[in-house]
């Protein structure tokens, strides 16, 4: 130690000192990367939010018509804009509580398939195409002809079903001898027994609705131990005798007959065969009267008036659905995978069955993201136009109608712009407690 001698090693140099810009610089530099946005942000949303506010208090005419707040007075005065408001709350207390359930729903179930992919791809496919494009596709489906409307044509497959179609609808009788309407039948008016031939014959039949199986007519042999008859189209080309059986008449089938007795209590029933013949087989002695049943003139479906004033908004909130539930699923199928595993497991190893677990934890785990939905949801319902303008046809818009459309006829149709600058404004103002809340739970997230 004594010889052994310590030198101390040379300090090492420091890095150069940068100068440090200018706070003036600094700001000019963030304002030029600003500035682009600055601008569009005034021109497109600024300026004609500002616009429309001071417009709201201006007539029809323009800037020199000054009319204080009788444009918002007359918001809750007429009657198209008071129906407007009605219906958005209508879709604002039912669309998006239904699109986050729907979504919830299918998120969920897609968790447990192997063809998740599949269906959450045909699910989602409406959002490729615009809510005005969707509007058409459903003003198509909703068609009231069955044979036009794909809704009412499925509805059609359960109605008749339990309501089938009768084989004539609009048939009259030939000859006085038959009396009677479609809503009760068609009675032969002349009492028969055993042996007798009942002859039913009915016109006013457009050729389109004789049944394809139909053949030539014929009167039918008498039968001493029953009663037989024949039910026709008593229309011969060229001329003819009504009531009695001719060449080129042809014979109606599947016609429902009945046999009733002198009470009108129905005895015995038949069909018509392809000639339109029948036979009550075994007739006890006594006097019965043949008809021809009710339900052989049963109307066939009409469909359902989707369009029409009474369903038209329940028609267009179901094509919304259709269109924002794929949205919902996917963002509630998002937040579902980031839940993690080992709590849903800790909850069914304590015991809890699967409905438990998704109430009592699922859900509440979802919280935040079914709340992002549904204020989205509730934010779009407000501002809905293009596709209530697509779906609705003209006779029923007025029934549909919302406060975006409202504003948008009253402005641009009506040409009254301080009216439409007011409902802008209205329509505003609701959505803005919805936009707040949403920041204030962005905040508390972060």
């Amino acid at each position: 130690m004594g010889g052994t001698s310590i030198a101390a090693e040379p300090p090492v140099p420091g890095a150069p000192q940068v100068a440090e810009p200018g706070r003036l610089r600094r700001y000019a530099v963030a304002g030029a990367f600003l500035a682009p946005a600055f601008v569009l942000l005034g021109v497109w949303i600024l300026y004609p939010a500002i616009y429309t506010i001071v417009r709201s208090f201006f007539g029809q005419s323009g800037f020199d018509d000054f009319a204080g707040i009788d444009n918002y007075k007359t918001l809750f005065s007429t009657s198209a804009i008071t129906t407007a408001i009605k219906n958005n709350a209508i879709w604002v207390a039912i669309v998006p509580a239904l699109i986050t359930a729907l979504g919830l729903i299918f998120a969920v179930l897609t968790e447990k398939v192997s063809w998740a992919v599949a269906f959450k791809t045909v699910v989602f496919m409406p959002m490729a195409i615009s809510l005005f494009a969707a509007g058409v596709i459903w003003r198509i489906m909703d068609r009231q002809e069955p044979q036009l409307g794909t809704v009412n044509a499925f509805v059609q497959v359960f109605h008749d079903m339990f309501h089938p179609p009768g084989a004539l609808s609009d048939a009259v009788p030939s000859t006085t001898n038959v009396s009677g309407s479609t809503t009760e039948g068609f009675v032969l008016r002349k009492p028969l027994g055993a042996g007798g031939v009942a002859l039913l014959g009915v016109t006013a039949i457009p050729p389109t609705d004789v049944p394809k199986s139909a053949v030539q007519a014929v009167a039918p042999k008498a039968d001493p131990h029953g009663i037989t008859g024949v039910v026709w189209r008593d229309f011969k080309p060229g001329g003819g005798t009504p009531g009695k059986v001719e060449s080129q008449e042809l014979g109606l089938p599947g016609v429902k007959v009945e046999l009733r007795d002198s009470s009108g209590k129905t005895v015995q029933s038949a069909t018509t065969a392809s000639n339109g013949t029948f036979a009550f087989k075994d007739v006890p002695s006594g006097q019965y009267r043949a008809a021809i049943g009710a339900s052989t003139f049963a109307k066939p479906f009409g469909g359902v008036s989707w369009l029409g004033s009474q369903l038209i908004t329940p028609a267009i909130i179901i094509a919304y659905i259709w269109v924002w539930a794929g949205f919902a699923m996917v963002v509630i199928a998002a937040g579902l995978a980031a839940i993690p595993r080992d709590v849903l497991e800790a909850a069914r190893t304590d015991g809890a069955g699967e409905w438990q677990v998704f109430r009592r934890v699922t859900v509440p785990l979802l919280a935040p993201v079914l709340s992002v939905v549904f204020i989205t949801m509730i934010i779009n319902v407000l501002k809905v136009f293009d596709i209530v303008l697509s779906v609705a046809p003209e006779s029923s818009q007025a029934d549909a109608n919302v406060i975006a459309l409202a504003m948008w006829r009253t402005a641009f149709t009506q040409f009254d712009f301080g009216l439409g600058s007011a409902i802008a404004v209205f329509l505003f103002v609701l959505v803005v407690p919805v936009l707040a809340l949403n920041v204030r739970r962005f905040r508390r997230e972060v």
